[in-house]
């Protein structure tokens, strides 16, 4: 099983940034924790800050991958073109946000990606990316 784990801007900065809101580890000491919690999966790991390249990614792997968790970080409230491109391709995609963005500022309320995914995890930590594996891992659901 192949899974793709794509983060959006400033999530690099895991680890460093408002650690009361997103906590103190950085996501490629996570991502390590995630392959040792599941041996069976293939993961794959992309972060950019840059809307295209997100794009380009969700398109690489949209048609290949067994599933897609991602994290479109502040793109989720003003990015269409993402939106879009998880409305294109094939890979069923779980979005996954660190913070409850529903408790946060009324812009954050507002997503062109959620509609687009399988479902949505918000406001469990670093936790989200487990529970978005388990459901892709099992075939919860539908594809959309």
């Amino acid at each position: 099983m192949k899974i793709a784990i794509i983060n959006g801007p400033n999530l690099n900065l895991l680890g460093k940034r408002e650690p009361e809101v997103y906590g103190s580890k950085d996501f490629e000491q996570y991502f390590l924790e995630l392959q040792n919690k599941f041996p069976e999966v293939t993961f794959t790991y992309y972060q950019s800050n840059v809307e295209g390249e997100l794009i380009n990614k969700l398109q690489e792997v949209g048609f290949s991958y067994d599933g897609i968790v991602m994290n479109p970080g502040g793109y989720t409230h003003t990015s269409v073109a993402i939106g879009d491109a998880i409305a294109a391709i094939t890979t069923p995609v779980i979005e996954v946000h660190i913070s409850n963005i529903h408790a946060r500022e009324d812009f954050r309320k507002i997503s062109h990606v959620s509609a687009k995914c399988k479902g949505t995890i918000a406001g469990l930590g670093l936790k989200g990316y487990q529970l978005a594996l388990i459901s892709l891992i099992e075939k919860e659901g539908t594809n959309r």
